[in-house]
């Protein structure tokens, strides 16, 4: 498939999850849940302002920080439409939600102290355009703060050529998983020196990069 096919793909899962991904019916989604206490732990070893979440979905980490920090301004990108439009009836204060491409976004450069991308990744055929448009949007200094789906490389291997291939069959849009020393690699090209990149418990992928 091409680029734009794996994107048709996942708009068009989450268009039907849409509804029901924070509900009680989430099915796997649910298991996103699991990676909001790191990010938000990660988010207040420094102090932020404005912080986009890449692939917010219906904004459920957007969600818990305005309520913890109202003060504090926000931004949701997500490529499906309806995901946006579920965000925006929770009418979140201080908070937009744009509809976009997260290889591709619609903002100034040097918008965002920190950018935080969530289970989103995997399903981003050009993962290096993502690092560098994320370069491109932090202030300097600023981090992004990543979790996905890792393992050891047999798992990520076994991901890639079993799993996967098994997902686009049931209409999941995911890309493909990486390894440690990918993010390390694909940050670096992009300009982000990583500052933590490491596995953490129920196979995920836990990063810190900063814009130097």
């Amino acid at each position: 498939m091409t680029g734009e096919q794996y994107k048709e793909l996942s708009i068009r899962e989450f268009t039907a999850a849409a509804k029901r991904y924070e509900g009680n019916h989430a099915g796997v989604y649910a298991l996103c849940r699991k990676d909001y206490p790191d990010i938000l732990e990660e988010l207040e070893k420094e102090d932020f302002y404005n912080l986009l979440d890449a692939g917010c979905g219906p904004a459920p980490m957007i969600s818990l920080l305005s309520e913890k920090y109202p003060e504090k301004h926000y931004t949701g990108l997500d490529l499906t439409p309806l995901m946006i439009e579920t965000a925006r009836e929770k009418q979140i204060p201080n908070a937009e939600f744009v509809v976009g491409d997260c290889e591709d976004m619609p903002f100034a450069a040097e918008s965002f102290d920190a950018v935080i991308c969530s289970m989103s990744f995997h399903h981003y055929p050009d993962p290096l355009a993502f690092f560098r448009e994320v370069r491109r949007c932090l202030k300097p200094g600023g981090r992004l703060i990543l979790r996905d789906m890792t393992g050891p490389d047999w798992v990520v291997w076994l991901m890639n050529h079993l799993e996967m291939p098994l997902a686009h069959l049931s209409g999941h849009g995911d890309y493909r998983g990486y390894t440690l020393a990918d993010i390390r690699v694909l940050g670096e090209q992009a300009g982000l020196k990583p500052e933590k990149v490491e596995h953490r418990k129920g196979f995920r992928l836990h990063a810190v990069l900063r814009k130097p």
